[in-house]
This record gives structure tokens, C-alpha cells and sequence, in this order.
């Protein structure tokens, strides 16, 4: 079973909807923080923590902080000997309630709208400290807060929200965080509920005490009730966030405890904006994790930055991306300090186009990219390093059982070949591999093979002439990666030069206007549209327009 986990949204819905589109997996984990602000407008948003603020205080004042705080304010307007200038403000603060509760649920609402795209797919989301209780909202079927459910014999169990009530969010609306650092085991409704259901996964938003939450100006916060819960029984594996800064793998007592930290953009105590994207991808053999990668997911990308693989009992840890490992140590942006890249309009048209098509992937889609990242997992570990972009159906999401797959294989070849891949060694024993691993599935053409070693030289000589370079930034602007670890080094390269970038892509653009009008690339389309047209789906306008534009020529 395979598990992607991510936290702390803070209101990136487009990043999850991305995201969705660049990756497969059984279950999909969304613990926490799923919005921002309660409003659409930051001045409205601003206006009403002022408000709050104010009657916060006066709560404090009157010695009536067991009350939650709307029910104080609308006691306040109950009573007549109430100031009318606190009155007024009781009544802008009533209001702007409603309609903060009014747009979160519109917000879910939208949330609810992305994550039905995932049809083969289990999903799950789980309140935080942002978050009202999604009991009442269009996420409340795939709330997990005091909810657990069981899939291929491994039982989920979650439990939302957290002890810190963040300000400018409604106070009535929340989740009640009834686990809290003072109340007793046989009182904490946390514990209480994890020792009744047992289960081999837990989702938190507050972390475990003394792993991932230890914040710089207080120390620990989390959840002695959770540790205690993990420690004495069977817990396979917990996942958290709210810490945004004490993120990692952690392995204690036999349960393996994870926070990626933050996916969406959040501004940190310091005032400055973190970038996020990170989140884990977890592959379980039955009950046990058996590996785990930590992810980046950039500008439609998704850069691997560190690995965790259980041998006998002991997790590894390797380090992939460095660069972008170490700067989130130091709670450093990485990625938003390269120039944010816009592809030429002819690849941007088919971009948004395949981007509609993925909406209504293919279990079929689904279930061979799965196994293409299986099968290079085993060619890489056992051979060489090899990764693969795929081309025509299986890239649009549109594969089915009599589909072939057409792919890009990319290599790093060794001095002594000749520097094309159809004469190297390493070339010819992967595909030796691949008719092993795939016969009698489905046929598969190889339809370029790029030598990574060759692209990395011309980058860096800035060789506007490479034709292989040429190729590799064409393949890399429209198709989609299996073993991306291989490739991301390269591309990072690139991305560095966008100039250099911008160049390669314009030398090409004359060619792939042709392709883009041959009769084999305007049937593929056909057939696309037709296999849409068939799960009953409707072609917007839209959409019907930007393929006659494509197929035109952009």
C-alpha cells in the first residue's frame, strides 16, 4: 500500500489539486490546517482579529474565560447596561461570525471539489488549530477526527484539532481539543478513543510529546496522552504536524512517528514566508513501513529529498537532495529563490490541456505508474540508475488494458560507450529488464533515450547546439516522470540558467509545431475525447477550443 501524507495546507488548494495530478497513491493523508483565514479579503480578515482581540481581552477582564468567546459577546448584547460602543462592536463581531462560518464552508466546499478528482483513491483530511469541526462542512465523509476506517487489513484512526486555539479563526467553530497536556489518560478523549478502536496508523495534528514538537521559544507541546498511547502498544506508524520547524522521520519504541512540515505557504513567527510543499510519500508491506521518502512538490515537480528503508528491523536514512535538506534545517526557502519559469505557448496550451484530461485519470493510468516506479525502484537498486518519461496515453491519464506505453529513458552512460544509448551496455540490459518485467502485461516503445552525463555537460558549457540537450528539455516540459530522483539533479541544473532554458526551447519550438500538426497527433487527440465522451464525461467549450488551437498549430 502506498501513502502520500501532507499537513498544514493553510489554504493551497491548487498545490493539493497539482499534486494530485503528478502522483498515484492508494490513500492520500491531509492532517490539518486546510485553511488559511476565514475570509476572503485580508482586510476583513485583519478587522475581525482586532475585533477579537478586544473581546478577548474583556473576557479576561470579566474572569470569564470558561466562556467560548462568541457566547460572551452575544451575553453582552444581551444585557442592556452594555456600553453602546461595545455594543456596536458585539454586532459587527456577531456578523462577521456568520459570514466567517459561511466562507469556510465555502472553502471546503472547494477543497471537496479537488479532492473528488482522486476517484481510485481513498482520501482522508483531519482538522486542525485553522479548521472548524468538518463534521459540518462537504468534507465531513472524509473527516477522520474520532474516526477510524480499515483498508487492506491496516486500521486508520485519527483525532483533530489541537491545544492552541489560533486567533482569527471562530472560537464556536472548532474542533474541541479535549487531549491536552493536564487531563488525565482515563480522561483524555485522544487516548480513550485510540485504546477502544487500536489501531496500526494514527493521524494527530498536535504531535507526541518530546517527537516533532519542539517549538524555539517554549520547548515541548506536544501530546504526553499520544506518547504514552504509542509506547505501550502496537502503533505501526503516527503522523503529525502543527510544528512546522521540528519536522523528520522519527523511530521510538517501534512506531515510526512522521511530520514533512508545512505544505502550504505560512508566515512564521519571524514575519518572513515559508514555501512549503513537502510531504511523504510511505510505502507499507502489510502493517510495516517499509520505506519512506520525503518529497518536495515544486512548480509541478516533485524533487525526492530524503529516503527511509527498514532492513531487519533498522530504518536507514539517505539523503537525496541536499540542497534542498539542508535549507529546510535551517527553515530556509530553496526553491523560491529560482526564477519562477513560464514554458513557451505552444507547450503551455498543451500543458492546460492535459492537465484537463488528468482530471479523469484511468485506474488503468493509475495502476501502470505504479508499477513503471516498482520496476525502476529494482532496475535502479540491482543495475544502473534509470528513469523514464512517459509519452501519449499513459502521460494524459487515458491508458487502458489494450494501451501500449511509450517512453523516454534516461542514463548516465559510462565513458567507455559511445554516448548514444542503443550502443551501451547499461541501454541494453534495461531493456532486456523491461521485456522481462513486462511481458505479457502490455507492449512498450522506447522512443528516445537520453544520456544524462551529456545534458549535465552541455548545461554547464551553456552548449545551445546539443541536439540531445534539445530533446531532454522538450520531453521534460510535456511528459511525465517515473524515478524522477535520476532526472531532478539535471533539471535543478537547468532551472538555474533560465535563460539558457528559454533558448533551448525556442530553438525547438519550430519542430514541435510540426508534430503538433501531424494526422497521428491530431487522431491521438480523437481518441482521447472519445474516451471521455464514453465514462460520460462533457467537453467544455473551453477545452474544445484550446485543442482545435493546439492542433492548429498554438
Amino acid at each position: 500500500m502506498k501513502i502520500i501524507y501532507l499537513t498544514d495546507v493553510h489554504g493551497a488548494f491548487t498545490r493539493i489539486y497539482e499534486l494530485f495530478l503528478e502522483t498515484v497513491a492508494d490513500v492520500y493523508i491531509i492532517a490539518g490546517d486546510l485553511i488559511d483565514i476565514p475570509f476572503y479579503s485580508l482586510d476583513t480578515a485583519i478587522n475581525y482579529h482586532e475585533l477579537q482581540t478586544f473581546f478577548n481581552g474583556f473576557r479576561r477582564k470579566m474572569d470569564k474565560t470558561d466562556e467560548i468567546l462568541e457566547d460572551f459577546v452575544d451575553s453582552l448584547l444581551d444585557d442592556p447596561t452594555t456600553p453602546s460602543e461595545i455594543m456596536e462592536k458585539g454586532y459587527e463581531y456577531q456578523q462577521a461570525t456568520i459570514r466567517a462560518r459561511r466562507v469556510m464552508q465555502q472553502k471546503y466546499k472547494v477543497l471537496e471539489n479537488i479532492l473528488s478528482i482522486k476517484s481510485n483513491s481513498e482520501i482522508f483530511v483531519l482538522p486542525g488549530n485553522y479548521d472548524m469541526n468538518l463534521r459540518y462542512t462537504a468534507l465531513h465523509e472524509r473527516d477522520l477526527h474520532l474516526q477510524w476506517h480499515e483498508i487492506d487489513g491496516v486500521r486508520f484512526a485519527g483525532y483533530g484539532g489541537a491545544e492552541t486555539w489560533s486567533a482569527g479563526i471562530p472560537e464556536r467553530y472548532i474542533v474541541r481539543y479535549k487531549a491536552g497536556i493536564n487531563i488525565p489518560d482515563k480522561n483524555n478523549e485522544m487516548y480513550t478513543f485510540f485504546k477502544a478502536v487500536r489501531p496500526d496508523i494514527i493521524i494527530t495534528h498536535q504531535p507526541a510529546h518530546g517527537i516533532h514538537d519542539r517549538l524555539s521559544w517554549k520547548g515541548p507541546s506536544g501530546s504526553p496522552a499520544l506518547r504514552t498511547y504509542c509506547d505501550s502498544s502496537k502503533v505501526k506508524l503516527c503522523l503529525t504536524g502543527h510544528i512546522h520547524e521540528d519536522w523528520g522521520f522519527n523511530f521510538t519504541e517501534n512506531t515510526v512517528y512522521l511530520n514533512p512540515s508545512n505544505f502550504g505557504e505560512v508566515t512564521t513567527a519571524k514575519g518572513d514566508v515559508s514555501e512549503g510543499g513537502f510531504f511523504h510519500e510511505i510505502i507499507m508491506n502489510g502493517k510495516d513501513v517499509s520505506r519512506v521518502q520525503m518529497k518536495k512538490f515544486v512548480s509541478n515537480s516533485i524533487f525526492p529529498v530524503a529516503e527511509y528503508i527498514c532492513k531487519d528491523g533498522v530504518y536507514t536514512e539517505e539523503i537525496i537532495d541536499r540542497e534542498r535538506f539542508d535549507a529546510l534545517l535551517i527553515m530556509e526557502n530553496y526553491d523560491t529563490h529560482t526564477e519562477k519559469y513560464s514554458h513557451i505557448p505552444e507547450i503551455e496550451l498543451f500543458l492546460d490541456i492535459r492537465n484537463f484530461f488528468r482530471r479523469f485519470q484511468t485506474k488503468e493510468s493509475e495502476l501502470r505508474m505504479a508499477e513503471l516506479e516498482v520496476i525502476l525502484e529494482n532496475i535502479t537498486r540491482d543495475h544502473v540508475d534509470v528513469a523514464f518519461d512517459v509519452v501519449g496515453s499513459l502521460n494524459m491519464g487515458l491508458s487502458y488494458e489494450s494501451s501500449d506505453v511509450d517512453m523516454v529513458v534516461y542514463l548516465r552512460l559510462n565513458e567507455e560507450c559511445s554516448g548514444e544509448c542503443v550502443n551501451c551496455i547499461h541501454f541494453n540490459r534495461v531493456m532486456e529488464l523491461l521485456e522481462q518485467y513486462l511481458k505479457g502485461k502490455y507492449s512498450f516503445q522506447i522512443i528516445d533515450c537520453i544520456n544524462l552525463n551529456t545534458v549535465e555537460k552541455s548545461i554547464k558549457e551553456e552548449n545551445y547546439e546539443c541536439e540531445v540537450t534539445q530533446r531532454f528539455v522538450a520531453h521534460r516540459a510535456m511528459c511525465r516522470p517515473v524515478n524522477y530522483r535520476v532526472i531532478a539533479p539535471i533539471e535543478d541544473l537547468l532551472n538555474k540558467n533560465m535563460e539558457f532554458r528559454k533558448e533551448l526551447e525556442g530553438t525547438v519550438r519550430s519542430f514541435f509545431k510540426i508534430f503538433m500538426t501531424t494526422t497521428s497527433h491530431s487522431t491521438s487527440f480523437d481518441k482521447y475525447l472519445t474516451r471521455l465522451k464514453t465514462l460520460g464525461v462533457k467537453i467544455p467549450d473551453t477545452i474544445n477550443v484550446k485543442i482545435k488551437k493546439y492542433l492548429d498549430g498554438g
